[in-house]
């Protein structure tokens, strides 16, 4: 029987990034690109824009190693808001207000604060270009040569470029609502600059504590809020000398805190989440969705 038939589930937000939570801790079995996309179906599944599977802990300290499915079946490398989602479900499971996850070879720290937000410790940004990864060499990935539209007179250029877990591009506008990114962000998220894809970002600094954004995700499309493109708009904003390290970032769905803390270079988000409701994935959902060939965890 497929992984997920059957599989009670979690139906979570942070600031409406669309989050599921499929715990896999006591029955671990590999999920399936085809099972992820099924899984997010509206008729017996719950639509999604990431899925957080978590799987027994591997890394001592941890509460679970966890795999990111976007809601293409193919998977992420952050997500912090699902990980505020997954900090807040095991912190009411377990009791416990600080609590350690791995995700994708990192451990990644989470705490809830005493006005009930959580905070992710997102951890170091990586700059250089074989490391968002880039195509090609830059050897300043605060403005890398790439645009859209006419040479004379471009829609977008000149993005800064910063993996946070995932591969990060933000273009600098004065209106981010002026920018049609359901058309734009797929060209852009499928450029040969990124051999990875990447997560596509309109931002505007509106002051120096201040950023609002909107972003193409890849593998999700467009979302109220990504957690991990707002980590990226802040240090982008904080090298380019724009921002201080401590920026409030408005998206769609609300509002973050960012810190880029200065000791250590890790990066903290700060927000919500919501609980929406549980559920159990239909079996007839993963009729034609087959668990061969997904990675074990």
């Amino acid at each position: 029987m497929n992984a997920l038939a059957n599989r009670p589930f979690v139906k979570m937000n942070g600031l409406g990034n669309e989050i599921v939570i499929v715990d896999m801790r006591q029955q671990p079995s590999p999920i399936a690109a085809e099972a992820a996309r099924a899984a997010g179906s509206p008729d017996g599944g719950a639509p999604y824009d990431q899925m957080m599977a978590l799987y027994p802990s591997r890394a001592a300290g941890t509460e679970s190693f966890i795999r990111i499915f976007n809601n293409d079946g193919s998977e992420a490398g952050a997500c912090g808001n699902g990980m505020r989602c997954v900090a807040s479900l095991i912190a009411a499971e377990t009791g416990k207000d600080t609590l350690s996850f791995e995700v994708d070879g990192r451990v990644l720290n989470t705490w809830k604060n005493p006005d009930g937000r959580f905070t992710v410790d997102m951890g170091v940004p990586r700059f250089a270009w074989n490391e968002i990864p880039l195509a090609e060499e830059f050897r300043d990935t605060r403005a890398i040569e790439l645009q859209i539209g006419p040479i004379d007179a471009p829609i977008l250029h000149t993005p800064s470029a910063v993996n946070m877990g995932n591969p990060h591009a933000v273009f600098w506008v004065d209106d981010i609502d002026a920018y049609d990114l359901a058309k734009i962000g797929p060209l852009l998220e499928h450029h040969p600059i990124f051999p990875e894809r990447a997560n596509i970002t309109v931002a505007h600094v509106r002051s120096r504590e201040h950023i609002a954004i909107r972003t193409w995700e890849r593998g999700a499309g467009l979302t109220k809020a990504c957690g991990s493109a707002a980590c990226a708009a802040a240090v982008a904003a904080a090298r380019l000398k724009r921002t201080g390290r401590k920026v409030r970032v408005t998206l769609p769905g609300g509002d973050l805190d960012i810190e880029w803390r200065e000791r250590d270079d890790h990066v903290l988000m700060t927000g919500p989440v919501q609980f929406e409701y549980e559920g159990r994935f239909a079996p007839a959902l993963f009729a034609e969705a087959s668990s061969a060939g997904g990675r074990g965890a």
